[in-house]
């Protein structure tokens, strides 16, 4: 891909349907090029850590604490951790935001309150408030949950955001770095293929179903969609 005109953003997408959703417009209008490496198929390895202009580390259905495994965690975690090291852009969603947690050594373990699925808004705090997560304040918007695992803040991040049932759900680490645990990035389109490829999830979590989840998306996706690109946008704008 040549992207001699503009600048690059790697994505490591670890299943077809979590990708950047939504995020892949705003890339486009502040010019990058969005290109994905597929976790367990691409080489993490010989992605050079230090060429994107930003790192995206999307969602996926496994642990980051699975490297036994999937051995292709060994890499993904070097490469966020070089990245990080750096303090080379890297933005972490779900799985990624668990990653970049276990780089920076903090414990990502099964949560204790079960499975988080569904739409429900975040609780800011302070720091949150003025960051660019303020965009997704729940005067504003719900945001999607969907993790069944959680993680400690790690050394030297700044927690920015919780919920009733995880209370860490966002960090920042300085202005180059942001992990969330939930999905700002999701369409309504898009959700359908989630419906899909998480049926068995849906099928064995308690109180979930696939109606209920396409009635709520149909209700607050739009919304979300358009907080969550002011979100990023800003969050963009400030590396």
């Amino acid at each position: 891909m040549d992207v001699s005109a503009g600048k690059l953003a790697v994505a490591v997408r670890h299943v077809a349907f979590e990708d950047a959703g939504s995020f892949a417009a705003v890339l486009e209008q502040q010019g990058y090029a969005l290109r994905y490496v597929e976790a367990g198929m691409d080489d993490l390895a010989a992605v050079e850590a230090a060429t994107p202009d930003l790192l995206l580390v999307l969602g996926g259905p496994i642990g980051a604490y699975e490297d036994d495994i999937y051995p292709f965690i060994d890499d993904e975690l070097r490469l966020i951790e070089a990245r990080l090291a750096a303090r080379r852009p890297t933005l972490g969603i779900c799985l990624g935001a668990q990653l970049m947690a276990r780089a920076m050594g903090a414990r990502v373990r099964p949560g204790d309150n079960g499975k988080e699925i569904g739409w429900a808004p975040l609780q800011l705090t302070a720091a949150g408030q003025v960051s660019p997560l303020r965009h997704l304040a729940p005067e504003l918007t719900p945001v999607l949950h969907w993790h069944g695992d959680t993680f400690d803040i790690p050394d030297g991040a700044e927690r920015l955001a919780g919920s009733t049932q995880y209370p860490n759900q966002a960090f920042a680490v300085g202005s180059h770095a942001l992990a969330l645990q939930f999905h700002p990035e999701v369409t309504a389109t898009g959700m359908e293929r989630w419906f899909i490829g998480h049926a068995g999830e849906i099928g064995g979590t308690p109180g979930i179903s696939v109606p209920q989840l396409r009635l709520d998306t149909g209700r607050w996706a739009a919304g979300l969609q358009a907080q969550g690109r002011r979100m990023f946008a800003e969050w963009l704008g400030q590396l």
